[in-house]
């Protein structure tokens, strides 16, 4: 008697199911595609968030700030806080700005005449223009109305980012809680405790990297200022400015903000030159190892060689906007990968800048 088994039908891999599952793979896919080409176009755009994201992190600190003092509600604190900000900037503009404005315009004046006799001094000549067709990428053949009205839509983007950015910033401030919980759902629910604890821990280190940096600007402006009045350079309130700018962009900034004080200086006397110089050593001096060490004491202290990378790889991603915000972007990397990798997925202790003592 024959007690084989009937043979079993296997399933078809043409059902509905297998197909349905195929064809989720493929939207998916092309979702992701479609998320980074997005992304690639709106790359001018993300140096924008962050910065938003920078300012209302400091205005939320200037709120809170205003609440424990003084005990009033968010929305009036915040109202308090940007308009004593936009006070402040208002107030500086018209207490210092027509001279400010007007020692820039001598140093803009000045220095292509001063490149030029420095160009001059060592065999070449028409150093002024090298330099500007260079910076325009070699457009001699263009007019001057095309340069004017090139010159007139950068402006006019720049001002229409910087409103953006303000207005941003105010937005973000109001309501941060809103923004975080809608970027919390983007990933699964057990983790959105540690990406909150993140986020304010990221928020605070920001913090106290701007404040530190803004302390550092002043004091760097102020004495380099007075150093080149001292020293009989032209125009040394627009000087000690443009130093206290650039000195925004660690490291390199620095160097770059030195460079017209020392060429004004080569202009005029050997003496001259060597006093700008000794000042230039001097404050470089002071900024690393005084000043830089105090204000960051309690701040954050971002590694060189992580501080300089940055600014080369987000130059190369962004542009201008990318070497002004490398440092803040560099602090926030660090920190989410101190704490989410290092010590939350690899077991490693760490400091992580911007938490508080346990």
């Amino acid at each position: 008697m024959n007690h084989e088994r009937p043979p079993q039908l296997q399933p078809s891999r043409d059902t509905p199911e297998s197909d349905w599952g195929f064809v989720r793979r493929t939207l998916i896919v092309i979702a992701l595609v479609a998320l980074c080409y997005g992304v690639w176009l709106a790359t001018s755009v993300l140096p924008l968030i962050f910065a938003a994201v920078l300012l209302a992190t400091m205005l939320d600190w200037f709120a809170d700030s205003l609440m424990r003092m003084t005990g009033a509600s968010r929305n009036v604190a915040l109202t308090i806080a940007s308009l004593i900000s936009l006070g402040l900037l208002v107030g500086f503009v018209v207490m210092f700005g027509a001279q400010v404005t007007g020692q820039l315009s001598s140093v803009f004046e000045r220095l292509p005449q001063a490149l030029d006799t420095l160009g001059e001094k060592m065999g070449m000549f028409g150093a002024s223009a090298a330099l500007q067709d260079a910076l325009s990428g070699g457009g001699g053949g263009r007019s001057v109305l095309t340069r004017a009205a090139s010159f007139g839509y950068t402006m006019i983007g720049a001002m229409g980012d910087l409103a953006l950015v303000l207005a941003g910033a105010v937005y973000l401030a109001a309501d941060p809680a809103l923004y975080r919980r809608g970027l919390v759902k983007m990933f699964p629910p057990h983790h959105h405790a540690r990406i909150i604890d993140a986020m304010n821990v990221t928020g605070a280190a920001l913090r106290l990297w701007f404040t530190s940096q803004l302390v550092a600007m002043v004091v760097v402006g102020v004495i380099s200022g007075l150093a080149y009045w001292w020293i009989g350079l032209p125009s040394p309130i627009a000087l000690g400015v443009i130093a206290a700018v650039t000195n925004f962009v660690p490291y390199l900034g620095p160097l770059i903000g030195a460079a017209p004080a020392l060429v004004f200086a080569l202009t005029m006397d050997l003496t001259t030159l060597a006093w700008a110089t000794g000042a230039v050593v001097l404050l470089q001096q002071i900024e690393g190892n005084v000043v830089t060490p105090i204000v960051q004491s309690r701040a954050v202290d971002l590694p060189p060689a992580l501080a300089l990378f940055s600014i080369v790889v987000f130059g190369l991603l962004f542009g201008l906007a990318g070497v002004l915000l490398a440092a803040p972007a560099a602090v926030a990397a660090l920190v989410l990968v101190k704490k989410l990798w290092v010590r939350e997925a690899m077991g490693e202790h760490t400091h992580v800048p911007g938490e508080a003592p346990a």
